[in-house]
């Protein structure tokens, strides 16, 4: 199956126009049409309607392997690059959420001593954008953090060769209203807050869904917060809008309180994701943060 074909597939299907596609992708809506086809021989059978354009179920099929195939030839050919390359004089860190600590600040330190022409730059990243952006070579290197049990290491899906190592890990704690009728217990299981109501805040607190995971149903969303910054998340908790899950270091502030985590066993963990690495500032910042 050749890639050029099934990206111009991927065009065509999600913008529903071969002439939308060729101006996209910087072809002739001709070439367009000759690669559809070509990709449609291909596999044998047809992957798209024409009059009006529209995926057939075969299509549908197809389409859900493509993302994924499109992205393991991507990190394929960047894993390769990595490998015979000199990486130069930059470092692009791909950090999801709060996960630029103290650590990674004073490893980019000690890369800076060594190369005090490196170019630095820290870049917002989903977090479930990380490992494939590392992969395919967009950043050097990942911050990605989360929830999970002590000994396990976080999801990143199946993206390419990569390598994870833990540079940061904290208990948790529940925040909630200072005048809550929890807010003086020495600990909390989440099984006991599946029906109280919770803030959906993904960038700064525990997904919902993730709670929902390990302690099962409950956990409705009475408020959904898409802001980046704690203080905005305990001003929401201070009012009275819900609960949040956070680590303990970042919890607290005037009229929250913050009661641990007692069950289930769980950790926020922040882990540095990386390729293979070529002599340089990118290795040397792996090298220091992971202790080689």
């Amino acid at each position: 199956m050749d890639p050029q074909q099934l990206r111009t597939f991927v065009a065509v299907a999600h913008l529903a126009s071969f002439s939308e596609a060729a101006r996209e992708l910087g072809y002739t809506q001709s070439a367009v049409s000759q690669q559809i086809a070509a990709l449609e021989g291909d596999v044998g059978v047809a992957l798209l309607e024409r009059r009006p354009v529209r995926v057939t179920a075969a299509g549908e099929r197809l389409l859900e392997h493509a993302g994924s195939l499109l992205l393991r030839l991507d990190a394929a050919r960047a894993d390769v690059r990595r490998v015979v390359g000199v990486s130069g004089g930059r470092v692009v860190i791909g950090a999801a959420g709060a996960t630029v600590t103290a650590a990674v600040a004073q490893a980019l330190a000690a890369v800076r001593a060594r190369y005090p022409r490196v170019e630095v730059r820290i870049t917002q990243v989903a977090r479930a954008a990380v490992a494939a952006q590392v992969a395919t070579g967009v950043v050097d290197v990942g911050l990605v953090d989360g929830v999970a049990a002590p000994s396990d290491p976080l999801a990143l899906g199946d993206v390419g060769p990569l390598r994870t190592v833990a540079v940061a890990e904290e208990p948790l704690a529940v925040l909630m209203p200072a005048g809550h009728p929890l807010a003086g217990r020495k600990g909390l299981a989440l099984a006991d807050l599946a029906d109280a109501r919770w803030l959906d805040a993904p960038d700064v607190a525990m997904e919902l869904d993730r709670l929902r995971a390990v302690a099962g149903p409950g956990f409705r969303a009475a408020a959904r917060y898409e802001g980046g910054e704690v203080r905005g998340l305990l001003a929401l908790v201070a009012a009275g809008h819900g609960l949040a899950l956070v680590p303990r270091p970042s919890a607290g502030g005037a009229g929250v309180a913050a009661v641990p985590l007692r069950s289930p066993r769980l950790v926020h963990r922040t882990e540095l994701v990386h390729g293979a690495l070529a002599e340089g500032p990118v290795a040397l910042l792996v090298e220091t943060l992971t202790g080689r």
